[in-house]
């Protein structure tokens, strides 16, 4: 390995350019060598995660290696390598005056939150899900990129679907019902004194969105729709589980060739459009199915107005994901547009007026992630 890379290398023993600055090629180096780190940490945790390893440790530790192995089991070998790893990355913490074989390791409260708790607001262990489903498809990317065509999301696994539904889940359920739809008078106010309002909930995945606002709004009925057959069946069953299938149904199908049928007095999209194939027939679609006086409510991220290099960590990431998981897939489906993740606020506005609305206002929703649009007219 270079040597511009060594973890051991003292500050002041960079190597420097002429002017006194550092050398670029070693700072690139060292960016690379510690986002080697980072990703290969992040399939540690989906290791954790998918064997039950942090669970675990937050219901019964402190553990010994063969503890941990027996309620897991999980090979004694195996969770050795990985709890030492895990405690050297300072993600658990272990009692280094034990002996290895009484050592225990021991999963902090506060970690436990972030890897375990998927109802907190501060819970991020779906990012590893995510990773480990772009890492199972990412050998078929080269291909799609010289032919042109495009990676079925399914292809991706369980783990890109389960990924992204723990990823949004927390600011679902303590933010959505509480905070963003509130702050919104058009809808809030129609959504809690209509006796019979109907939201429909486009590209609603796992049916979490759609389950929060019935939990929010107690007369409304919610129905799903989604692409994915596996996310339909997955939001089914929560809807059983939370105790309002009565009001909350999920149906498979693609947005943009809806019938027009009963009309709705809201329609969301969150962090779904940038993600269709035909975004404008969506949108046109929805417009369709307002009830008068209805809105469309847009989330998607919360990207630059315009392209700028280099970016800042937002749009890293949004652009890492695009090429990897969000383009490919919609490529896969014969797009009319294949947009990727980087959604900005005038294509938002561009879709909108090409789908009819006469109105496109973006919301002070505050939201580290998305940005929020409401449609109507």
């Amino acid at each position: 390995m270079s040597t511009t890379v060594e973890p051991q290398m003292e500050a002041g023993d960079r190597a420097t350019v002429p002017d006194g600055t550092v050398d670029p090629r070693e700072a690139l180096g060292e960016r690379l060598f510690g986002s080697l780190i980072a990703t290969a940490e992040m399939y540690t945790v989906y290791l954790g995660l998918e064997l039950g390893l942090y669970e675990a440790l937050a219901e019964h530790g402190p553990l010994t290696v063969d503890d941990l192995a027996q309620r897991t089991g999980v090979a004694e070998r195996y969770v050795h390598e990985w709890a030492e790893q895990q405690a050297v990355a300072g993600l658990i913490t272990a009692d280094t005056t034990e002996h290895p074989v009484r050592r225990r390791y021991h999963l902090e409260a506060e970690h436990a939150e972030v890897l375990v708790d998927p109802e907190s607001p501060y819970y991020m262990a779906g990012a590893a899900l995510f990773v480990a489903g772009c890492a199972r498809a990412l050998r078929l990317v080269p291909d799609a990129f010289r032919n042109g065509d495009g990676v079925a999301y399914s292809a991706y696994g369980t783990e890109v679907r389960d990924g992204i539904a723990a990823f949004n889940r927390p600011a679902f359920l303590h933010e959505l019902g509480s905070a963003w739809l509130p702050s919104v008078p058009a809808i809030h106010e129609r959504l809690a004194t209509a006796r019979h309002a109907r939201v429909l909930d486009l590209g609603c995945g796992k049916g979490t969105s759609s389950i929060a606002m019935a939990r929010a709004y107690p007369h409304v009925q919610v129905v799903g729709i989604d692409l994915d057959h596996a996310s339909v069946l997955d939001a089914r069953g929560a809807a059983e589980a939370e105790g309002l299938a009565d009001r909350v149904t999920f149906h498979h199908g693609d947005a943009a060739r809806l019938a027009a049928g009963d009309g709705f007095d809201l329609i969301t999209v969150f962090e779904a459009l940038h993600d269709m194939g035909d975004p404008v027939g969506t949108l046109r679609a929805a417009r369709r199915m307002l009830v008068e006086g209805g809105s469309v409510l847009v989330a998607d991220e919360r990207v630059a107005e315009s392209f700028t290099a280099p970016g800042d960590d937002l749009e890293r990431l949004n652009y890492a994901f695009s090429v990897v998981h969000c383009l490919p897939a919609t490529m896969a489906e014969g797009p009319v547009e294949a947009n990727g993740t980087v959604l900005r606020s005038r294509t938002v506005r561009r879709w909108a007026e090409e789908a009819g609305f006469a109105r496109c206002e973006e919301l002070s929703i505050d939201f580290a992630f998305w940005r929020f649009y409401r449609l109507a007219g």
